[in-house]
């Protein structure tokens, strides 16, 4: 029996998906029952909680212009002293649990707060509601991170204020800078500001496990307090992700219920060590881990990035959830950047246009392609497939391009290529030249080949340069590692009939490159 050729190296298992629960879909099940129940309890609570909410905010916004008044946001901002920190801390504190209170909401503190001196930061996680909100009243009005937008929405613009927070805006490119650094001088004032509360996950998610935490509440390397939310309600009506109820249809429901319990529980300040302190990265990992474990969830690589993916893959009509590649992982491992995942989704798009379920199979990897299967494609295609389930998801696509694809596109290896087809040297392949070579190399029939011909002859003047090859080749880099994977396989026919049955592994420089790329520090 023939041996079977295998990789120099395998393939990593930690760039599989992971078997994790869409954590941006909120999938509740409302019976016939419990509508009709929220129905008849609305017909009460909604109206009666709506003229209480109401009052409340009439009472909440004159005592914030009052706090406010002649008190800079911006420029040589200092924290706020004296009467206007003791009604932040008396009057609007009691305000903001009077407007939860008349919502519905049931709160239960766990654990102690600690003061800024000793943890500068507050992380809150999961953040997956409007409602969240709740945890700032709850922490003592401590500052936030917001939108400059924010203070423009009326009645709540004026609230924000109150709580002196790091302002963000989209329309200044300096503006992320600004925001660590405020942070940063913040976090290091040495209990003069009042803590800075920040939920690091940057977008809701449904509570099922805990998302990457973005790095800048870590950047300043200081203490930090986790903080904890839970919503333990028979039916959930707060959860708000990016595929799932409307926010309107959330606070009906809510607002419909007797009374909505939280559980927010502040767990003891952890202090980074030296090494933590360099890295805010590896202290948000480690932070995110605590409050993993304390909630009895997992964690997991994805970002609001995957977000915007999951959200694009639905524009392009691919499963939403063909968009959920751990946009972290991937990126730190194989250094890609959004953009270029962006434009993969695309071309993925275009293959898997035919196919309902976000995945694709070989016949329609080769229909792409615009070339039949063949002995040299199938072993293109096994390259993709990591986890040997014969059709390719859009991770495995982006993995292989990077990976597998990308490395075979040097000069040295295009040029290669090119004297593949260009039989008598004259540096330019004629179609009958590269139809003899597809021909015999891969079956290709005459109108496939036309058409792949035509494509790749840009200019169209009948024949293929080295710079019209290189340049199709830059852009459709699955054909470049198709012909390097056939040229591997005919050494490898060569060599077993020399010596048949010896070769266990495959020597090919190409295969090498290819295993060695794929071959990333965890």
């Amino acid at each position: 029996m023939p041996s079977q050729r295998v990789f120099a190296l395998p393939r990593q298992q930690s760039l599989l998906l992971p078997a994790v629960i869409n954590p941006f879909v909120q999938d509740t099940q409302l019976s016939k029952a419990t509508i009709i129940k929220c129905f008849l309890q609305g017909i009460i609570l909604v109206p009666l909680r709506a003229i209480l909410i109401t009052l409340v905010l009439m009472v909440s916004w004159p005592v914030a212009v009052i706090i406010t008044f002649k008190h800079p946001l911006k420029g040589a901002v200092a924290p706020m002293t004296g009467w206007r920190r003791v009604m932040c801390l008396s009057v609007m504190a009691a305000l903001g649990r009077a407007y939860y209170f008349c919502m519905g909401f049931r709160v239960v503190v766990k654990g102690k707060q600690v003061g800024s001196s000793e943890a500068p930061i507050l992380a809150v996680a999961p953040h997956s509601t409007f409602f969240d909100g709740i945890v700032c009243i709850m922490a003592g009005l401590p500052s936030t991170v917001s939108r400059v937008e924010n203070l423009a929405t009326p009645i709540f613009g004026r609230l924000v204020r109150c709580l002196q927070p790091v302002l963000v805006s989209r329309k200044d490119p300096d503006s992320r800078k600004n925001t660590i650094q405020e942070i940063v001088g913040r976090a290091k004032s040495g209990g003069r500001w009042p803590q800075v509360l920040i939920f690091p996950e940057g977008t809701c998610t449904n509570r099922s496990c805990l998302i990457t935490f973005k790095q800048g509440a870590f950047i300043p390397g200081v203490p930090v307090q986790p903080v904890i939310m839970r919503y333990p309600n028979k039916i959930d009506t707060v959860t708000w992700t990016w595929q799932g109820f409307s926010s309107r249809t959330l606070l009906l429901l809510t607002l419909s219920q007797l009374y909505t319990t939280v559980e927010i529980e502040f767990l003891p300040p952890y202090i980074p060590t030296e090494e933590e302190k360099k890295s805010p990265a590896l202290l948000a990992s480690k932070v995110r881990d605590i409050m993993a474990k304390a909630l009895g969830v997992p964690v997991t690589d994805h970002t609001y990035e995957d977000c915007r993916l999951m959200i694009s893959a639905g524009e392009l009509t691919l499963p939403m959830e063909a968009g959920l590649v751990e946009f972290t992982k991937i990126s730190r491992k194989l250094n890609i950047k959004w953009d270029n995942v962006r434009k993969e989704l695309d071309d993925f798009a275009a293959m898997a246009s035919s196919c309902k379920g976000g995945r694709i199979n070989i016949k329609e990897f080769a229909s792409f392609l615009k070339l039949p299967v063949s002995p040299a494609l199938e072993e293109l295609f096994a390259l993709f497939d990591r986890n040997g389930d014969g059709t390719i998801d859009f991770r495995e696509y982006v993995i292989g391009v990077t990976i597998l694809c990308r490395p075979a596109n040097t000069e040295e290896v295009l040029r290669m290529a090119f004297q593949l087809f260009d039989t008598d040297e004259d540096d330019k392949i004629t179609r009958e030249e590269f139809t003899a070579l597809l021909r015999s190399a891969l079956g290709v029939s005459d109108l496939n080949m036309a058409k792949l011909f035509k494509e790749i002859d840009a200019d169209g003047s009948g024949f293929i340069s080295f710079s019209e090859f290189q340049a199709f080749a830059m852009t459709h880099p699955e054909y470049a590692k198709l012909f390097t994977t056939y040229l591997e396989l005919q050494r490898y026919q060569a060599i077993q009939e020399v010596t048949p049955g010896e070769l266990h592994l495959s020597g090919s420089g190409e295969n090498q490159e290819d295993s060695t790329s794929d071959k990333k520090e965890d």
